[in-house]
This record gives structure tokens, C-alpha cells and sequence, in this order.
């Protein structure tokens, strides 16, 4: 009827929740509207109160010289036990870390703030989130609780990346779901939407794989620490005087060799524990557009990689893993600072098999994994023989001297042996050598005690360099690296003919290095903007 008023509008949406835009999480609730999580994630915010057992307790032990040097001069001075007094310093300074640290998650952006007479705030975008690495020592695992360490490429901890220590498991992982689907500019969640099932695990750690172990240079690297530990507390303790060398009933020589034989025994087990210690539970999956990587005896730890950042891979092939049959991966993660340890790493020494299967998932080709190179030629050759023959050829000739002129005659055993492990390791380098264009990476390898075959996407190369000493100028040889933008990460293709070097860069960036095609000038950057 014409009298009859017309019905009200609808009420309009609520508005978007500024915060996080891109759905609801942990901080969203349905629709937009706030929840106490997200107006209590605005506000500065203490972390875990069960930090307040772990903080005191690393103070301690991180003053721990300091203490049991007053507990010795107050127990030979006889005195009042004040000594103990000195406790209460580094628990009170636990405390204070705990209460001068806070942080927040608002404006799109995540703040870290600590310190109590030098204030100290660090500030990154979630846009620059590149990882999201979870860390849980025994006392963590404990209590509960994890370390969130948020890298965002831009240098150590210091600089950089956030450190939230402690948070509860579970609010961790939901963090890290946010921040990495922030990152990745992410928008496939609704107010019905359900969470995605946990995707299956591509890669899990079998003891098997523990054969590996002896063959890694990690093995060595424990083994000398421990040896040196001991050492020094024979050291200390006077005990190498004790040591009568001269009531071994065997020639000296022989004694020498008898415990290298020994200590190089000693580092099976010794880098047998280390592999289990640390690759204990591995497990690597693939979900939210990121890669997932878990592992850890002790100390657990959880590594979250954007698939967006992931450029490229790198395959380490060692000359004593490739005896063995293994391999081990790692990512060219752009914005990842190498300072970061473990924080690209894929695959653990494991089998060849499976570590080019899951390479050429990542890379999303075969053919830049385990398909031919091109050679570097005779002049490449010639130089990796004569850089690993001629200096370890003195030594020989030096012990042949002084074995001529009446000295003894044993040196010259073990240096004939290093000269032929060098001629070993010299037709080893020389077969290594290749490179290639390949399905739109960027692929190099060399070496030989630590190859690497490494595979870059030529949409994350921002630039060549080519340089080049006055021994390769000689030869017609240049090194070509190929740059990517923020991070490190950079493949490198060493000792390549000059024609080769700036021929694969045209073609990977046509027009970029055309300039350089009719001259063998090098140590020249070329390069492009980042995008």
C-alpha cells in the first residue's frame, strides 16, 4: 500500500579485523570480532610465568665459574659462608629477564622489548617473516614450554630475528600458523572453514640411517671437541706428567700410530651419539605452503620454511658419504642468515635414494637433480690436480731429504700417503666439476671431501658476478656466481670458461649479460633490481 513505510537497511558488516586480514586464527575470531586474545595480544605481554624456573636456573649456571671460585676462597678462608650470598645475584638477575621482557602482535607487525636500564625493542613486518623455528631444551619439554624464534633474514638474533622464550606448545604452533600464512599473503580461510588435516610426513628418521654417521664431517667436529676437552683436563690436573712413554715396550713410531688408530676408533661412537642426539625423530612434511622439519633427542626442535622463500636446493656429497651411499639436503632459502644453524637444513645424511627423491620434489625437477653437466674442461682439470699435488708434494721430498742425510726414515710412510690421498681427492675434484641450464634452475657442482651439487630457480637470480684471480686470467677461466636477493644464499660455478660463464648468464637473463659477451674482462657484478 502507498501509506505503507518501506522495511529498514540491514545492518552493515562488522569491519575487518586490522590485525590479522586474512581470516580468522588465534587472534580472529569468527567474522571479525575481537576476542580476549587478540585485545590482550595488542597490549604488552609478559611471556610463559613458568620462565621464572628456567630463567634464574641458566643464570646460574651461566655464572657457574664465578660461584665455585668464591665457594673455594670462602672454604679456605674459614669465614662466615657469605660466599653463598652470591647465588642470590645471578637468580635476581633471572628474575629481572623475565620481568623486563614483553611483546606483542598488532598493526600487522611483531614486537620484542627487553632490558631494564638499556631498553632494547626489536620490530619486524609479518610480511619479512621468513622461518618460524620452535626450540624446546629438556627443561622447556618439562614445563610445557618452546622457544619461537622468528627469522626474518636481516642478520643474527641481535639484529633481526625475535626470540619468544618461552610460550606454551600450543600457542607456539598456532602463532606460527599465522605468522606464516601472513607471510605468505595467504587468504584461504573463512568463517566455515575447517582447519586442514595434518598432512602425512614425507621423510621419517630410521635407525638405519645411523651407518652415516662416521661419514660426516659433524662426527669429526664432536670427536675433536671431546678429545680436546680431555686434554685440557689432563692438562689441568697434572696428569700428562704421569704419562711415561719411555716404559712402552713398543718403538715410539709405533705407539704414535697405535693411539691415532685408537682415537679414530673412538669417533664412531662419539659421532654415532651426536647424529642420534640431534636427528632423533626427524620428520619432514608439507602443508600450508610450508616445509616442516622436527627433530631432536634432548632438545627438540621445530623448523617451519615459506615454500614462496624455498629458491633452490642444496645436495652435500661428500667424498666419504658418497662411499657410504648417502646424502644430505639442505634449501636456498632467501632472507635466511647462514648464521642460523640447522635452519635450512631438509634431509639429514640419509640414503642417496631418498635424498634425490625428496630433492626433486622440492625443485619440482628431476632432470636439475640427477641430470648430466657440462664439463668445465682440460684447463679446470689441469688446475684442480696442480692445486692439490703440488703443495702436497713438498712434504714427501722434505722427508726424503732429512731420511738421506741420516734422520729417521718413518715420515716419509705417511707422507707418501697424503700424496696419494691428494692425487685421490685431485681426479675426484676433476670429475666433479659441471654446471648446467636446466627447467629453469641454475645448476653447479664441485668439490670432493665436501661436494655440492646445488640448484637455483633463475627467477630468485638478481645478479652475476664474475671474478676471476690472475691464475685463471691465465687460462681462460672465470668464477660465476649467481646472486639472490637478502640472505646468503648465492650458487657458485668455479673455475668456468669464460665464454661458458657469461654464455649460461645471458641465457638464464637474456639481455642482462650481453655486454660481457665480447670480453674476457672479469670480477665484474651484473645485476638487476630485486623483485
Amino acid at each position: 500500500m502507498s501509506g505503507q513505510t518501506p522495511p529498514p537497511p540491514p545492518p552493515p558488516p562488522p569491519p575487518p579485523n586490522p590485525y590479522f586480514p586474512h581470516g580468522p586464527g588465534l587472534y580472529d575470531a569468527p567474522y571479525g570480532a575481537p576476542t580476549p586474545e587478540l585485545a590482550r595480544d595488542r597490549e604488552w605481554q609478559r611471556l610463559d610465568p613458568r620462565m621464572l624456573l628456567v630463567h634464574p636456573v641458566r643464570e646460574v649456571l651461566r655464572f657457574l665459574p664465578v660461584l665455585l671460585g668464591l665457594f673455594l676462597a670462602g672454604s679456605s678462608g674459614g669465614g662466615p659462608p657469605l660466599h653463598y650470598l652470591g647465588v642470590l645475584i645471578p637468580i635476581v638477575l633471572g628474575v629481572l629477564r623475565y620481568l623486563t621482557t614483553r611483546f606483542r602482535v598488532a598493526d600487522g607487525r611483531v614486537e620484542l622489548r627487553r632490558g631494564l636500564l638499556n631498553r632494547h625493542v626489536l620490530s619486524t613486518p609479518q610480511d619479512r617473516v621468513r622461518t618460524v623455528d620452535l626450540t624446546s631444551t629438556l627443561i622447556h619439554r618439562m614445563l610445557g614450554l618452546t622457544m619461537v624464534r622468528i627469522g626474518t633474514g636481516t642478520g643474527g638474533s641481535d639484529d633481526g630475528d625475535l626470540d619468544l622464550d618461552g610460550l606454551p606448545v600450543e600457542r607456539a604452533r598456532e602463532l606460527r600458523r599465522e605468522l606464516l600464512r601472513e607471510a605468505t599473503g595467504q587468504d584461504d580461510l573463512g568463517p566455515d572453514d575447517a582447519p586442514a588435516p595434518p598432512a602425512p610426513p614425507l621423510v621419517v628418521f630410521e635407525p638405519s640411517w645411523l651407518r652415516f654417521a662416521p661419514f660426516t664431517g659433524a662426527g669429526l667436529i664432536v670427536a675433536a671437541a671431546v678429545f680436546g676437552g680431555l686434554s685440557q683436563l689432563l692438562n689441568i690436573t697434572d696428569s700428562w706428567e704421569r704419562v711415561d712413554v719411555s716404559s712402552v715396550p713398543v718403538p715410539s713410531e709405533l705407539a704414535v700410530v697405535g693411539i691415532v688408530l685408537v682415537l679414530l676408533l673412538l669417533v664412531v661412537p662419539i659421532s654415532v651419539i651426536g647424529y642420534l642426539v640431534t636427528n632423533w625423530g626427524f620428520r619432514l612434511t608439507r602443508s600450508d605452503g610450508s616445509w616442516h622439519v622436527s627433530r631432536g633427542l634432548l632438545t627438540t626442535r621445530e623448523t617451519s620454511l615459506d615454500e614462496d622463500r624455498v629458491a633452490g636446493v642444496s645436495l652435500g656429497e661428500g667424498l666419504a658419504l658418497r662411499v657410504a651411499r648417502g646424502r644430505h639436503l639442505t634449501a636456498i632459502v632467501t632472507g635466511v642468515d647462514r648464521k642460523a644453524p640447522g635452519s635450512a637444513s631438509l634431509v639429514p645424511p640419509a640414503p642417496d635414494r631418498l635424498v634425490l627423491d625428496v630433492a626433486s620434489q622440492v625443485v619440482e625437477s628431476t632432470h636439475a637433480i640427477t641430470g648430466r653437466l657440462r664439463d668445465h674442461g682440460p684447463a679446470a682439470r689441469r688446475r684442480r690436480w696442480t692445486r692439490a699435488v703440488v703443495p702436497t708434494s713438498v712434504l714427501p721430498l722434505l722427508a726424503l731429504v732429512v731420511s738421506l742425510t741420516g734422520g729417521p726414515w718413518w715420515p716419509l710412510l705417511p707422507t707418501l700417503a697424503l700424496l696419494g690421498l691428494a692425487c685421490v681427492v685431485a681426479a675426484d675434484r676433476a670429475s666433479g666439476l659441471g654446471h648446467a641450464l636446466v627447467e629453469g634452475y641454475v645448476v653447479a657442482r664441485s668439490g670432493s671431501l665436501a661436494r655440492r651439487r646445488e640448484a637455483l630457480a633463475v627467477g630468485d637470480v638478481i645478479g652475476w658476478n664474475l671474478r676471476a684471480t690472475w691464475f685463471q686470467r691465465r687460462l681462460g677461466l672465470t668464477t660465476l656466481v649467481a646472486t639472490t636477493a637478502g640472505g646468503r644464499g648465492a650458487v657458485t660455478l668455479v673455475d668456468v670458461p669464460v665464454s661458458d660463464a657469461v654464455a649460461l648468464a645471458n641465457a638464464a637473463l637474456p639481455g642482462l649479460a650481453e655486454q660481457f659477451l665480447a670480453t674476457s674482462e672479469t670480477d665484474t657484478p651484473v645485476g638487476r633490481p630485486a623483485h
